[in-house]
């Protein structure tokens, strides 16, 4: 009797859940059907719209532009009217379209920059869709460059893109950076090819950011941006700044964008690479990569491009580690140097918090006769020696608030006090006058 109820109610179950798969299965197929008829319908009741064909004006006229208006509204609340025109005339070429570059080049796009020379000789891979910004299966086999330029005339039909389907060489150098182009991003992962492109913009006095490596890492709180001369933990960066400095006497000046994380795993090698091998010279291991990484490292790149061409900067994170006890120095030396100098510390208007910010974000570690950037040789790792440097106040005149203290040597700041602030146009006052307007601005200083 038992074994009967046990069947019948399986049975049941059995039915019920048979049931409900049906109407499952009937519900999805009515309503893709419905779907379908909707979006048929749609399409032929209503004539393709402006916003999708597009328009023959330029991204500099989005403000009389209704579709280009309404399409960088929240650009325009960010950057104002002016910064946003600044990156609608813009011209940026991008050499490298893989993870990072495609991605880099997609939010470019999409931020409104007017011109893009889109650069690579390579194609499309199936093993390149778990970072690719746009890439589908049906572009398998396609140029990179032009993938991008077909998916992107579906984005921002009014952008004016070019798809060269090219290696950077010395050859081609005019080619590629010829036009005066207002910024380059390298995302090239060879480098002998990136040492060339490199020394090229330096050469040229173009503006360029440079990715190092995005494989084989997976914690997006470790990217910085940085000057070149500073990048030591990336293997890529690293050898691209010794050739940088021994093939063409560049010490820094060129911008990095880079992980501080080590690897997780290794280059994984191929048995025959001959028969791999495309161009002679570039890697062929596998650098296995978790896709998310290529496309922050793309992001915070066209963020950083974007903020330069609106006039409008940010200040990175700095790769600097100092003491707690380093800051308490400081702070102890800033005191001293007000009592000894201007008889008393009533004129000090910081404190330990202000102190940190001055000497990690602003000066960042240095002096800022460094004009930023940490010389090679002076530190071991990412920690600064600050033991020779006080916070010193620029204009003597007046009070040693947060907008007017530098960090210097004691014998530059001794010198400078003798000499007073002076209004110049050398490079190291204007450098001064550039982080302390940064300041009133992070402080909200009228």
């Amino acid at each position: 009797m038992k074994d009967t109820a046990a069947f019948v109610a399986g049975g049941a179950v059995g039915a019920a859940v048979a049931v409900g798969a049906l109407q499952y299965w009937y519900r999805r197929e009515w309503n893709a059907d419905r779907r379908q008829y909707s979006e048929t319908s749609e399409k032929e009741q209503r004539p393709t719209s402006r916003a999708v064909q597009g328009s023959s004006c330029k991204l500099s006229d989005f403000t009389s532009d209704e579709v280009l208006s309404e399409q960088f509204t929240r650009n325009v609340q960010f950057f104002g009217q002016n910064g946003q025109l600044n990156i609608a005339n813009a011209f940026v070429v991008v050499i490298g379209l893989g993870g990072v570059g495609s991605h880099a080049a997609h939010m470019l796009l999409r931020s409104g920059v007017g011109k893009l020379r889109l650069v690579d000789f390579d194609q499309v891979s199936v093993s390149s869709l778990n970072r690719h910004a746009v890439a589908t299966r049906e572009d398998v086999g396609m140029s990179k460059a032009q993938c991008l330029k077909d998916h992107f005339h579906q984005i921002l039909p009014e952008a004016d893109i070019e798809a060269v389907n090219a290696m950077y060489t010395e050859a081609a150098e005019e080619q590629l950076l010829g036009g005066s182009p207002d910024f380059v991003l390298d995302a090239i992962d060879n480098i002998d090819t990136k040492v060339e492109l490199l020394a090229a913009c330096h050469r040229r006095g173009l503006p360029v950011l440079s990715s190092a490596g995005a494989g084989s890492r997976a914690d997006p709180t470790r990217l910085r941006i940085a000057d070149i001369a500073e990048c030591s933990s990336d293997k890529l960066s690293r050898s691209v700044r010794y050739r940088l400095r021994r093939e063409h006497a560049i010490c820094s000046g060129i911008t990095v964008i880079l992980s501080l994380e080590k690897p997780r795993v290794k280059l994984i090698h191929i048995n025959n690479p001959s028969e791999y091998q495309i161009v002679p010279g570039f890697r062929v291991g596998i650098v296995p990569v978790l896709g998310t990484m290529p496309a922050m490292f793309g992001m915070a790149a066209a963020s950083h491009i974007l903020c330069q061409l609106a006039g409008q900067p940010f200040n990175p994170e700095p790769i600097v580690e100092i003491t707690e006890q380093q800051y308490e120095t400081q702070m102890a030396r800033l005191l001293e140097r007000e009592e000894t100098k201007y008889g008393g510390t009533q004129g000090v208007a910081v404190d330990y918090s202000d102190v940190v910010y001055l000497v990690r974000d602003i000066w960042r570690g240095v002096s800022s006769h460094a004009l930023g950037v940490q010389q090679p040789g002076l530190h071991r790792g990412f920690n600064r020696s600050t033991a020779n440097l006080v916070l010193a106040r620029w204009d003597a005149d007046k009070a040693a608030e947060v907008d007017n203290l530098v960090l210097m040597t004691f014998q530059e700041a001794d010198r400078h006090e003798s000499s007073g602030a002076r209004s110049s146009d050398d490079a190291h006052t204007q450098y001064v006058h550039q982080r302390l307007q940064l300041v009133k601005t992070e402080y909200c200083i009228g």
